[in-house]
């Protein structure tokens, strides 16, 4: 069991977006087995646009956030013709001087040494756009890379921004893998998908394990 990495993977959602734009705001995945709360899927590749924050959990989100969010609405550089790129929340892409872009979550904030409170926060941009074709940011602290496909396991719950109770289904999740013959290849995903306004009932959660993509 992998241990030596914590990731936690914030969803972050925009209370205007009218509910048949949000599923657009996730990277789509083929959903392979699904038992009660627990799913396994295949996501393709992404590219992720992230910053390095140090800070506990929650104000090293916060501190990520900025400089990414300046990325995707406006603090960019397009690779044709240097023109600023506004990426949008809800919006498709509009090819034009000032390029509109629909984002795409998740919000994702890894743990890059265990023994730190070093983060690595990033976006996951849109599918429709490529490394060749996304803007550049201005930012130097913003860095640009591409994320393999992978498969992953998923278990869902709701509930507030409790680090113990992630822990807790990261654990039950753990737990069926192993009982199942899943080869687990990587650290668990924490995950929200739903801004901090949500009443906490209504919030939905998610931790995430790669698992070996030949089962």
């Amino acid at each position: 069991m992998i241990h030596t990495l914590r990731t936690l993977l914030v969803l972050i959602m925009i209370a205007a977006i009218p509910p048949q734009a949000r599923a657009s705001d996730e990277p789509s995945f083929v959903l392979v087995r699904s038992e009660g709360a627990i799913e396994i899927r295949d996501y393709p590749a992404l590219i992720l646009a992230e910053v390095e924050v140090s800070g506990d959990m929650a104000r090293a989100g916060n501190q990520g956030f900025r400089p990414l969010a300046g990325f995707i609405f406006g603090d960019n550089q397009s690779p044709d013709d240097g023109a600023a790129a506004n990426i949008e929340m809800t919006s498709p892409v509009i090819q034009a001087r000032s390029e509109r872009i629909a984002m795409t979550s998740p919000v994702t904030q890894t743990r890059t040494d265990p023994a730190s409170d070093t983060w690595r926060v990033a976006f996951i941009m849109p599918e429709t756009w490529t490394m060749e074709t996304l803007p550049r940011p201005n930012d130097r602290d913003v860095m640009i890379r591409e994320q393999p496909a992978r498969r992953m396991a998923a278990i869902r719950f709701s509930g507030g921004p409790d680090e113990a109770r992630f822990a807790r289904k990261a654990e039950e999740l753990e737990a069926f893998l192993t009982a199942e013959g899943y080869e687990i290849t990587g650290e668990p995903v924490y995950a929200r998908y739903n801004p901090p306004w949500t009443p906490t009932l209504l919030r939905r959660n998610e931790v995430l394990i790669e698992i070996a993509a030949s089962q």
